[in-house]
């Protein structure tokens, strides 16, 4: 009896189990850890931008009263810069840590200041303790070695001498040298921000890195008239420069940075074409960038008068709002590189790139 007993205990432990087995099976499920929804942490779904002028909002306006001039701070933040314009499922807050005419070492951990204010790494590892960020967008490299804002400066200092050299022609002779200098710069950067997301418990699938290079904010195909102080005082040759091949080069060198440094890379270097500064004539709505820009209520005041014309040659507000749109559509497909290319609907769109960049 207690034999014939433990014969069919036996085999309704068997029947158990396969039935078990079975039933994992059909479902396609085996017992194991779930993966987590996205960033670690507690918070709202969040995307950072970080970097320089481009990205702080420099030439939109409206400029929070705080990085406009108080104690010192001229990062030049708008709510009209591109991280508002941002359009992620799911997103619910937008962080704007860029800083205007921020080198690499500023945007990188460590004690490089930049209008007062200190690492925007050290930033992102503060904030990363109150919100789950996804996505991290960087334009950074212009202010360093290339020296894209004093570059202007010397074009615009280049039309008042007639006689004198284009400033393109003395430019290239080292061009090449100073965009093989900035890429380390660059990484290291990048690189630091991987470290404070993944010191924070961020694994690399929970957000993306985004590299962005710089649309030229001016061209050749400019009225004669408004080549002066009324809108875009530049020679001929270095507006064709300038939109030609500097803002192509750096980001040909930038895109190397982000393969790099294992971020994606998002190319504007052509992304203005037709919208720059000037070429819309007398009507400037259709225009994407700055003109030369006064303000002249500062050149009353010492301290404010020398960044009176801080705003000229940047990203107005219509800018911003383009360069966001094409943004938003590269943050949702997983091509490691695209540029923003203008589309039939006169907006700007993300294209995925093949083959060479350039």
């Amino acid at each position: 009896m207690m034999r014939r007993f433990r014969w069919w205990f036996g085999g309704l432990v068997l029947v158990a189990v396969s039935v078990l087995v079975a039933t994992f099976a059909l479902l396609g499920e085996e017992p194991g850890p779930v993966d987590r929804p996205g960033p670690p942490g507690t918070g709202p779904l969040t995307v950072v931008t970080m970097g320089d002028s481009t990205l702080s909002g420099e030439g939109a306006g409206e400029y929070s009263p705080d990085t406009n001039g108080a104690n010192g701070n001229w990062c030049h933040r708008s709510p009209n810069a591109t991280v508002h314009h941002i359009q992620l499922p799911g997103v619910e807050a937008r962080v704007n840590l860029a800083c205007s005419g921020a080198p690499s070492a500023q945007v990188g951990l460590g004690e490089v200041e930049q209008w007062t204010e200190p690492s925007q790494a050290a930033r992102l590892a503060t904030l990363v303790k109150t919100h789950r960020v996804v996505a991290v967008v960087v334009a950074v490299g212009a202010n360093d070695d290339p020296h894209f804002s004093r570059l202007m400066s010397d074009c615009f200092q280049a039309w008042f001498d007639d006689g004198g050299q284009p400033c393109s022609g003395r430019i290239r002779a080292d061009w090449q040298q100073r965009l093989e200098a900035m890429v380390p710069k660059v990484v290291g950067a990048l690189a630091d921000i991987h470290k404070v997301l993944r010191d924070a418990g961020y694994r690399r699938e929970d957000y993306q890195l985004v590299l962005q290079s710089y649309a030229a904010p001016i061209g050749p195909g400019i009225p004669e008239e408004l080549r002066n102080l009324n809108g875009c005082p530049f020679r001929t040759e270095d507006l064709r420069w300038v939109s030609e091949r500097a803002v192509v080069d750096l980001a040909t060198y930038l895109h190397r940075a982000a393969a790099e440094a294992g971020a994606r890379f998002l190319d504007l270097s052509r992304a203005g074409r037709g919208h720059e500064a000037c070429t819309g004539g007398p009507d400037a709505s259709s225009e994407w960038f700055s003109r030369l820009t006064v303000q002249w209520n500062d050149l009353t005041d010492a301290e404010r008068a020398r960044h009176a014309i801080q705003e000229s040659f940047h990203p107005n507000a219509a800018g911003h709002t383009q360069f966001a749109r094409c943004l938003s559509e590269f943050l949702l497909t997983s091509d490691p590189v695209a540029t923003c290319r203008k589309g039939p609907d006169g907006n700007l769109h993300a294209a995925t790139v093949v083959g060479p960049l350039h």
